[in-house]
């Protein structure tokens, strides 16, 4: 079989399809320039024959084989190739009917590869055993020789030659398959060691276990058959007693019946009473309803009408008299604000006038001290001038001054005289005036002891209203407290209402379920009945109470059920009863376990987080006392999975950690129901310290309002006094004025002036007699003075010194103390100024508030009509249902009466029909254990067929249901016995004892076949193993001998005049390995180092050939193996090739002359346009008719 043509399409270089025809079937070359695509039609034959390594076709991927990787718009390679299938000798298996086999093999990018045998599908494998039954396996090419196969023989050990020669003989595939098996024998033998390693610790002792349990099952076996022997005596004796129940209970069950019939008659007489008498009691409300019941309800129906209306005029009045109130309150406080402010004003006017007063002290001190210190400088002057100065500072002569002494002397005197006259003339006038009064005294006197009466009666009024007054201040103040209490009050439930308000679920709402209901039965929900001792632990107390938060406290389940049936409750609720609640606390002893785990400020057990009412601790306990709270995840995990403690944590972000090992993450649900992200718990502590503020206020309120109550009578009594000492007052004035009008008022106020004429002449008197003595002792003075005048100026000249000195200083210090005053006037000034700016505002408040407070008063005035006219509708309305109500009273009473008969009657009734039902259940009871007779039998009969047959002997003596001689009550205890015994050996007994051990007998049995076959196989293995070894090694020196000659008449051919052979190494031994032995002429050469380059490669290239023409293949392929030679070697190569191999095909790929020359059909391949072309040349006709030829023949 050869190649007869190559068809290329889409492959590599070759774009169009492309066909390489007419191939010879002996030597073919393919030549052409470096690139132009000749290596690929080697490629091609290759990849047909179905390559695996790619790197062989130098490709790293199928894609690389088409053409331009498909980017050229061609995305398959298809390589078609028919093979001469003429010699049937050389025929693949199948084919011999085939003269001609065309094999396609095709390729698609991102698409499957494909054969194609004959235009028929064909897999992979039946390409590669139709090329294999021929030789040409691919992935074990012999046949093909690439261009690096000559160095890679050069360079090959002695094994590695070997290797060679045996892949030739075809031991090589032998010695691989040889390995393999032994691997897999050692494999085998492991398993068997397992085998008996299986037999020893597993099967044999299960066998053993088998047979034991074998025997305690046989056991059970046989105390089956006694308790069945057993079960069948008492079976029968149940049977005999509940025929027997069956026949005696008929008897009872009749007079029972007797007796029922008679109760049943004296009910229905009763019955028949009570239905006569409430018919008369029908008649009677249907009277009573049509007399007064419409009535009563239309009054009713008014009244709360009435009571509407008054109550929302009221609340109407309340308030606006609440708001006048506050605005009285508020007036007040603005006027008293403003006179407080009035009182400073006026006090810092006052203190401003003083201080003006002591600034104008100061500056005319200071002036005065200024004109002093001036005056001291004249006199000094007028001093140091030779002149002296008299009392009045002016500066004179001793002589001058003298004359002024006497001047003043004689003045002093005229003065006198003339005073002296005048209180002569004065004290003359007051005696005939004073004659004159004491005729016209009497009238006068009267009015004067009333006007000091009525002045006495005002200062007693006055002092008790000054008792008083403080109490009404204290009223002031409270009416003052109150407003601002009630202003708070009303901002703090306005608070109080809005944080309700955003958390609707934490209000519990029911209605009473009674009319006499205790609100103290309800306690509330858990979550309202708390205080967080610390508010950073709320969302972990949140986390850890969960849903129970929510639960209602109640103190009894009595309670609970008729919340439940009867308090219209809005929502679902789960209720906690005090009483019969139980919890389970953590103890002590495991909390302080876990605070020495985790530290003692890092855990808590949440039930001591958290304050209550003592008498809640049990419902506390349930909600919070299973829990530990700790401060982070860490501690958490430590304490929960610890096995002294197991108990629920949860952390402060509020992390949950279970001892059945969940976790839950730190997210509230109440938070997003809500879209908060603070915890409940801290929010309702707001709300609860809001709440107790409130409580504080209104308790605070309460408090005031009592007071302002019992202050009532003090202010009544203090109006009282308030008039009288007004009336005083007026009386007071009206005498005031009659005494200031009378004419003996008048003679005395003219006394008075005269008196004061009198006072002011002997003042006068005095005067000049003091002046007259001063100014005659001057006078002395100045006489001595002119007698020691020299010294008198010497003294008077210090004096002046000191004087100026003294007047210095002083001016000094008074003009420095003015400065200062000056300042502090100034600064008050400032102050009465914002003093003034306070007054006028408040004055300005003040007015507003009055329009309001007149409007108030307005209001309320129309209010009060209105609750008064409302209160009058109420009242009548009232009187009215009363009166209707006496009328209905007494028809109650009959019906009552008629009521009380029914209720005996019923009561009589009631202990009939108890005894009724007392015999129906008797009845009932009978019949039951009557029917339950029956159908025990009939169950037994059902369940147990051998009773059928073995009832006549039940109970007969000498049989196995003789009760006298197999006492049934034993039997029973000794069936328990057994039935316990059973039970005993059930819990041991393996059931399936007797199939296990026969199961595990034929396990056994197998596992023991299989051991032994494995054993067979590995010594037949081995023994074949050992016959195959000896026939390889024939095999091979066989081999060894044709490749050795045929390597050396080759290398003859290629290298004249040399040899070549194959010898065994060192050892001698062919098995050892193989190397080669070159002679050149006569000279052996002792390795191939000493051989030229060309002389190697000639070397390998005959080794090669001699292999494959010891088992030659149909076809052969060198791809440049000439490339290392030189021409004449090459042209060799040409004539070897004619001379050795005439039945095998060979395609060359050369670059030289002395190669493809030698071949029959030459194909010359280029590339054009980036495409390979093909071109074919029969240089074999070529030859036959060359000239050269022509003349040999």
């Amino acid at each position: 079989m050869y190649i007869k043509s190559i068809v290329l399409e889409g492959f590599k270089s070759y774009a169009q399809r492309t066909e390489v025809r007419d191939f010879d079937p002996l030597f073919n070359a393919i030549t052409g320039l470096n690139g132009s695509g000749k290596s690929n039609i080697l490629d091609s034959v290759c990849f047909l024959l179905g390559i695996s390594n790619l790197s062989q076709v130098r490709a790293s991927n199928l894609q690389d084989l088409v053409y331009k990787n498909g980017q050229a718009g061609i995305t398959k390679a298809t390589v078609s190739i028919t093979f001469d299938n003429s010699d049937k000798k050389l025929s693949p298996l199948g084919f011999e009917a085939n003269d001609e086999i065309t094999i396609t093999r095709q390729i698609v990018i991102g698409g499957r590869n494909k054969y194609l045998i004959n235009g028929v599908n064909a897999t992979n494998t039946r390409v590669q055993d139709l090329f294999c039954s021929v030789g040409l396996n691919v992935n074990n090419p012999h046949f093909l020789i690439m261009q690096g196969r000559i160095t890679k023989v050069l360079n090959m050990k002695p094994a590695e030659i070997l290797a060679m020669v045996e892949e030739a003989a075809g031991t090589r595939m032998y010695e691989c398959k040889k390995i393999a098996v032994q691997k897999t024998i050692e494999k085998k033998e492991a398993k068997l060691k397992e085998i008996q390693t299986i037999l020893n610790e597993e099967i044999t002792p299960t066998f053993q276990k088998l047979k034991e349990e074998r025997a305690s099952y046989l056991e059970y076996q046989k105390v089956i058959r006694a308790i069945e022997h057993l079960s069948r005596l008492c079976i029968a004796y149940q049977f005999v007693l509940a025929e027997e129940t069956k026949v005696s209970a008929a008897e009872v069950l009749k007079e029972m019946r007797a007796n029922v019939e008679k109760l049943q008659e004296s009910i229905a007489e009763s019955e028949k009473m009570v239905r006569q008498l409430n018919e008369e009691i029908v008649e009677m409300e249907k009277k009573k309803y049509k007399d007064a019941s419409g009535m009563l309800h239309s009054l009713e129906d008014s009244l709360a009408e009435s009571q509407r209306v008054n109550t929302k005029a009221q609340s109407a009045f309340v308030l606006k008299s609440q708001n006048l109130k506050n605005e009285e309150v508020k007036y007040k406080e603005l006027l008293k604000s403003m006179q407080e402010d009035s009182k400073a004003l006026v006090s810092k006017e006052e203190e401003l006038k003083m201080m003006e007063k002591e600034l104008n002290a100061l500056r005319e001190e200071s002036e005065k001290d200024a004109d002093t210190l001036v005056a001291a400088q004249l006199h000094f002057n007028a001093v140091s001038a030779g002149l002296s100065s008299n009392d009045d500072g002016e500066e004179a002569t001793l002589a001058g001054q003298m004359m002024t002494c006497k001047n003043e002397i004689s003045k002093a005197v005229t003065e006198a005289k003339q005073a002296q006259m005048k209180l002569n003339y004065v004290q003359q006038e007051l005696k005939t005036k004073q004659a004159e009064m004491k005729k016209m005294d009497g009238g006068y006197k009267k009015d004067q002891e009333a006007l000091e009466a009525v002045r006495k009666t005002k200062e007693i009024l006055e002092n008790q209203m000054k008792k008083l007054n403080s109490e009404e201040e204290k009223e002031a103040a409270l009416l003052a407290k109150k407003n601002a209490l009630t202003h708070d009050i009303s901002r703090l439930r306005e608070l109080y209402e809005g944080l309700m308000a955003k958390f609707p679920h934490l209000q519990f709402q029911y209605k009473n379920p009674e009319k006499k209901w205790n609100p103290n039965h309800v306690k509330g929900l858990v979550v309202s009945l708390i205080t967080l001792k610390d508010l950073s632990k709320a969302k972990a107390l949140e986390v850890a109470a969960g849903g129970k938060l929510y639960n209602v406290i109640v103190d009894t389940e009595v309670t609970g059920k008729k919340l439940l049936e009867n308090g219209e409750l809005k929502r679902r609720y789960t209720i906690i009863p005090l009483n019969k609640i139980s919890a389970r606390c953590v103890g002590q002893d495991i909390v302080k376990l876990a605070q020495t785990l985790a530290g003692r400020d890092n855990l808590h057990l949440a039930l001591s987080l958290v304050e209550y009412e003592s008498k809640l601790r049990k419902a506390m306990e349930y909600v919070f006392g299973t829990t530990l709270i700790c401060n982070n995840m860490d501690n958490a995990k430590k304490v929960t999975f610890d096995k002294r403690i197991m108990t629920r944590s949860v952390t402060l972000d509020g992390d949950v950690f279970d001892p059945q090992g969940t976790l839950h993450g730190g997210n509230c649900w109440f938070y997003l129901y809500n879209n908060t992200a603070a915890p409940v718990l801290s929010q309702l502590q707001e709300i609860k310290d809001v709440e107790l503020q409130l409580k504080t206020k209104e308790s605070e309120l309460q408090t005031v309002e009592n007071e302002l109550a019992s202050l009532q009578n003090v202010a009544e009594k203090f109006q009282q006094l308030k008039q009288q000492w007004e009336m005083k007052s007026g009386e007071a004035e009206l005498l005031q004025t009659k005494l200031h009008q009378s004419a003996y008022h008048k003679r005395e106020e003219e006394l008075i002036a005269l008196k004061k004429t009198i006072a002011d002449c002997e003042e006068t008197l005095k005067k000049t007699e003091e002046s007259q003595k001063k100014a005659e002792d001057k006078y002395k003075v100045l006489e001595n003075k002119m007698k020691n005048a020299a010294a008198e100026s010497e003294k008077e000249l210090k004096n002046a010194q000191q004087k100026l000195d003294s007047a210095k200083k002083k001016a000094d210090i008074s003009t420095k103390k003015m400065k200062e005053k000056q300042q502090e006037v100034e600064a008050l000034v400032l102050e009465l100024e914002e003093l003034k700016q306070e007054d006028a505002s408040y004055k300005q408040q003040i007015l507003d508030l009055d329009k309001v407070i007149k409007c108030y008063h307005s209001e309320i005035t129309a209010l009060a009509a209105e609750v008064a006219k409302t209160k009058k509708s109420v009242e009548k309305s009232q009187k009215e249902l009363a009166k209707q109500k006496e009328i209905l009273a007494l028809q109650d009473k009959a019906i009552k009466a008629k009521s009380a008969e029914i209720v005996k009657y019923r009561e009589q009734n009631n202990e009939l029909q108890l005894k009724v039902k007392a015999l129906q259940h008797n009845i009932s009871k009978c019949q039951q254990e009557t029917a339950d007779a029956t159908a025990k039998v009939t169950k037994m009969l059902q369940e147990h067929e051998w009773i059928v047959s073995e009832k006549a002997h039940f109970g007969q003596p000498n049989t196995a249901y003789d009760f006298k001689t197999n006492n049934p009550k034993e039997a029973i205890q000794k069936l328990e016995k057994l039935q316990d015994k059973k039970e005993k050996l059930g819990r041991n007994v393996n059931m399936r004892a007797m199939k296990m051990l026969s199961e595990t007998e034929e396990r056994y049995n197998d596992l023991m076949k299989k051991k032994r076959i494995v054993e067979n196989d590995k010594s037949k293995i081995l023994a074949a193993i050992e016959e195959l070894d000896q026939k390889k090694t024939e095999a091979l020196h066989v081999a060894w001998k044709k490749v050795n000659e045929d390597f050396g008449a080759i290398f003859s051919t290629l290298l004249p005049e040399a040899r070549a052979m194959l010898v065994p190494c060192k050892t001698q031994n062919v098995l050892d390995g193989l190397e080669f032995r070159i002679a050149l002429g006569k000279t052996w050469k002792e390795n191939l180092t000493e051989l030229s380059g060309g002389q190697r490669s000639l070397v390998a290239l005959s080794l090669i050939l001699a292999m494959l023409l010891f088992k030659p293949a149909p076809i052969y392929i060198l791809d440049e193996v000439d490339a290392a030679l030189d021409l004449s070697h090459t042209q060799n190569i040409g004539q070897m090739l004619h001379t050795h191999f005439r039945h095998s095909q060979f395609i060359v790929v050369s670059l030289k002359d002395g190669m493809f020359n030698n071949a029959n059909v030459l194909y010359q391949t280029k590339f054009v346009d980036g495409v390979s072309t093909v071109v074919r040349h029969d240089q074999f006709r070529t030859r036959i008719n060359s000239p050269a030829v022509k003349k040999a023949e």
